[in-house]
């Protein structure tokens, strides 16, 4: 599978989504203390536009960064320099990572199980184990399914697929004062992957008159808690443990948090 096989929808006005409105958030801290506490170098694997590394790197961490899509880098390298930063990005997907140097500790976040198949996904965590140094630690999270459809067990004659776009879509204003529209939708179910695709759609609009529509689709594959931690051992990683994220913070439990080494 090439890199442009990878189905995300995080190009063009969905890349400018996320460099607008993607930013802040508990877990911004919880990161930047795995650094500290696990070490440098560091990689933000699947960085998008910076919402982790900035702060990083705003911090003084020595942090690269990677992502499939090199229109998030863009925005990711205009707001670093924006701010007087040097950010080192990488262009690649996580199945294919080749960098030139290893790292202490490695991150993703919100990253995995997107865009691709269960055998590159496990792919990716074999290459993340790769680039840690011996001992070195990953750290990532993972949204669980919130659904059987989200895992992909309902069958396709179960639902109306496609699903009919919502009626409203999020509206916002952008920092030049256009505004973007984004609603979404799911597209298909795949019970044999366990994975689903999802639609977005997302238009500009200048002085209330629409100026661009563009659409896109992603592929999410679905996990279990121990199918995750399954996966980490499988892709060589050792002492994968389950542990407690920032959302004990604000009481949210949306998504789990694995540790493992090395």
């Amino acid at each position: 599978m090439s890199d442009k096989d990878i189905r995300t929808w995080h190009y063009g006005l969905v890349a400018r989504w996320w460099s607008e409105f993607d930013e802040g958030g508990v877990d911004v801290e919880f990161f930047q203390n795995v650094v500290e506490r696990c070490g440098e170098p560091a990689l933000d694997a699947g960085c998008g536009t910076g919402r982790l590394l900035i702060p990083c790197l705003r911090s003084g961490r020595d942090v690269d960064g990677t992502d499939v899509s090199s229109d998030m880098l863009d925005w990711c390298a205009l707001a670093a320099a924006a701010e007087g930063l040097k950010a080192n990005l990488y262009e690649q997907a996580m199945h294919k990572l080749d960098l030139p140097r290893r790292y202490r500790t490695i991150f993703l976040c919100g990253s995995f199980g997107l865009g691709g198949t269960r055998a590159t996904d496990l792919e990716g965590l074999r290459r993340i184990h790769s680039h840690l140094e011996p001992g070195g630690t990953l750290l990532m999270d993972h949204h669980l399914p919130r659904s059987d459809w989200d895992h992909g067990h309902a069958s396709a004659g179960d639902l109306q697929l496609p699903a009919p776009w919502p009626d409203l879509g999020t509206r916002r204003r952008t920092s030049t004062g256009a505004e973007l529209e984004l609603k979404t939708r799911l597209f298909a179910v795949d019970p044999l992957e366990r994975a689903i695709t999802r639609e977005i759609s997302i238009r500009e609009f200048a002085d209330g008159t629409e100026v661009a529509h563009e659409t896109g689709s992603i592929v999410i594959c679905g996990y279990s808690t121990a199918e995750v931690g399954t996966a980490l051992e499988s892709a060589g990683f050792r002492h994968v443990e389950v542990v407690e994220g920032p959302e004990a913070i604000d009481g949210k439990k949306e998504r789990v948090f694995f540790e493992a080494r090395a």
